[in-house]
């Protein structure tokens, strides 16, 4: 079972562009900066153009910028733009009901689940890019202090 990356690399795309304010951000300068492929960059933008908290430009003096001010944008908006359903979830496929566990642990699992994603979702609300840009630059300033 893989983990998406997605999440935190629209975070960080989304952080670039709060700190430029409102000069277009190139893709690849983005790519730079996460250390991917401009492709990946692209994909994660048109995600996040789609959920309304970007907005690109082509050509020479294109780029991307947010559409909402920092302070608007919840990390969980961002998580709702970039991944598929939720944190966690039941099987792909339905368990053999023959077996006690497997006829029976769908339906224990259910609720926990709920409960475990309605979590993450009211963590991630708290929190918005505005709030991870200030706690970045708060991180650099005690890195060049020390």
């Amino acid at each position: 079972m893989s983990t998406s990356s997605r999440f935190a690399v629209a975070v960080h795309i989304l952080a670039l562009m709060a700190a430029a304010e409102d000069e277009p951000v190139k893709s690849d300068w983005m790519a730079k900066s996460v250390n991917t492929n401009p492709v990946v960059i692209r994909r994660i933008l048109c995600a996040l153009a789609r959920a309304e908290l970007v907005s690109s430009q082509t050509g020479a003096l294109g780029g991307s910028r947010l559409a909402r001010k920092p302070k608007q944008i919840s990390l969980l908006d961002v998580y709702r733009a970039v991944e598929e359903g939720c944190v966690f979830a039941l099987h792909r496929q339905s368990p053999s009901r023959r077996c006690m566990i497997g006829g029976n642990i769908q339906t224990v699992l259910k609720g926990v689940l709920e409960e475990a994603n309605l979590a993450v979702e009211r963590v991630l609300a708290k929190t918005t890019i505005e709030e991870v840009l200030q706690s970045v630059k708060e991180k650099e300033k005690s890195q060049k202090r020390g």
